[in-house]
């Protein structure tokens, strides 16, 4: 299943019974697996066929916590984990982008520079008609997010290597500014059991799609 053959299922949430609602595209998947590199590509191209602000970018990673809190509540060193972020935030701000179409919704997101979540970066335009979303913990058991999976109109699952993901991750945190010897500790003590975590919603989702074989994102930085 290459890019073309997703960006044209996205394109066919836009189409048939139920269309003249905005559509939600959710994308689960664990650390790594190219959940943002996806979700952008998706945008691009939907924007790119179906006119400008025709598709927005909704990542559940500008919900992270900031540094702040999660030294306040001891969660520094498990940041990433499905305590650390604001899901009940998130699910709020899904419910206004799935009944709110006259007034354009900004939505946050992480920057990897600075390390903490920033306010207002993205924005869904009142003639949006699709929202990807992407994050770790979409298909999650736990509540709240079967709340934000019954606003979806599909859940896909990114899939890849977890070899490929490790790779992806260490590249990730030394361009974060950790070394060798810290990013894989990261990767082993946090990264690693979050996506565990991560898998055990695999089913829950509608389909398996690749997260190997994409595009680069469209700014030119994959965050994969």
């Amino acid at each position: 299943m290459n890019e073309d053959t997703l960006t044209t299922l996205a394109l066919g949430l836009l189409r048939g019974p139920g269309s003249s609602a905005r559509a939600i595209l959710g994308l689960a998947g664990p650390p790594g697996a190219g959940k943002s590199t996806l979700a952008r590509h998706l945008v691009a191209e939907v924007e790119r066929r179906e006119g400008p602000g025709s598709a927005a970018y909704l990542p559940l990673d500008g919900f992270h916590l900031s540094a702040a809190q999660l030294d306040r509540l001891g969660l520094a060193h498990r940041k990433g984990a499905p305590a650390t972020f604001d899901a009940h935030g998130y699910v709020a701000l899904l419910r206004r982008i799935a009944s709110d179409r006259f007034q354009p919704i900004y939505v946050p997101d992480f920057d990897r520079d600075l390390d903490e979540p920033v306010a207002a970066r993205h924005v869904v335009p009142p003639h949006a008609r699709l929202v990807v979303t992407e994050g770790n913990y979409l298909a999650a058991a736990e509540h709240p997010w079967p709340e934000a999976r019954r606003l979806m109109r599909e859940l896909w699952y990114v899939d890849a290597d977890d070899t490929v993901r490790e790779e992806r991750l260490l590249r990730r945190h030394r361009a974060g500014g950790r070394d060798e010897a810290a990013a894989r500790q990261w990767v082993t003590t946090n990264d690693h059991p979050n996506g565990e975590y991560v898998k055990a919603g695999r089913s829950l989702c509608t389909r398996i799609v690749p997260g190997t074989g994409l595009p680069p994102a469209p700014n030119g930085r994959s965050v994969l």
